[in-house]
């Protein structure tokens, strides 16, 4: 069964009154559960654009064409409201950027404890929480830290952290080793592989790393704001 079903999936981004830009030009896609997908392509292929519509950052684009659907565990998401979508981004997705989106100024645990305070678990609870987080990734020694007093590496383990704590069923992330050297590439992605297998928790990465697509179950090539490709990896072993 699909975890993720998006059909007739459109995007256009207006730039100004007379220019705009077809971001996705009618993509459908299927992404069962407990699966590990990179979804592949040059710059401007449509990629983030997908992904930013899969974690409901972004809505599909309902003229010019078939009504789009997006079933995210059998709920037809293009018809809830703003409010809805929220809620079910903060308790049921996690995401990891390239830049780690951390607050500066507060510690690693307060960082992860703030994405389960936005879920709806009172502070004590979510502090909790972010403690048994950031021991998942390794990081109990750093829990007081703030990011500046981070490796690139710990503080993508931090933003880990934080797109766990609320066990969501689905991980996303857009470009979360494009800051990083060969090694913590390595280890993001054995971290996020063990999750994903240990967890069952389905995981969706753009990237334009072959690395990266090649520790995945599954590759999705976008070209022009199409999916030109979909094709299964053969598995290999990623190291810890």
């Amino acid at each position: 069964m699909s975890l993720v079903h998006g059909t007739n999936l459109r995007k256009t981004y207006r730039m100004s009154r007379h220019n705009s830009v077809a971001a996705l030009c009618g993509v459908d896609v299927a992404i069962p559960a407990g699966e590990m997908v990179a979804i592949m392509g040059p710059s401007g292929s449509g990629k983030s654009t997908l992904m930013h519509l899969l974690g409901l950052l972004h809505a599909p684009d309902r003229d010019d064409g078939p009504a789009p659907q997006l079933r995210i565990d059998g709920v037809d998401v293009t018809t809830l409201s703003d409010g809805k979508r929220t809620a079910i981004r903060a308790r049921s997705m996690g995401f990891v950027f390239q830049s780690f989106n951390l607050v500066p100024t507060l510690t690693a645990e307060e960082n992860v404890a703030l994405a389960a305070e936005y879920a709806g678990t009172s502070r004590g609870k979510a502090r909790r929480a972010a403690r048994e987080a950031l021991d998942s990734v390794g990081l109990a020694d750093r829990v007081g830290h703030r990011p500046m007093e981070l490796s690139g590496g710990e503080q993508q383990r931090v933003a880990i952290a934080r797109a766990l704590v609320n066990d969501p069923m689905l991980i996303l992330g857009d470009e979360p080793t494009g800051n990083l050297d060969s090694a913590r590439t390595l280890e993001v992605l054995a971290l996020l592989r063990r999750f994903n297998r240990e967890r069952g928790q389905t995981v969706v990465l753009v990237t334009h790393d072959a690395e990266v697509g090649e520790a995945c179950d599954r590759i999705i090539r976008m070209r022009d704001g199409l999916i030109v490709a979909d094709e299964l990896v053969a598995q290999l072993p990623v190291a810890a």
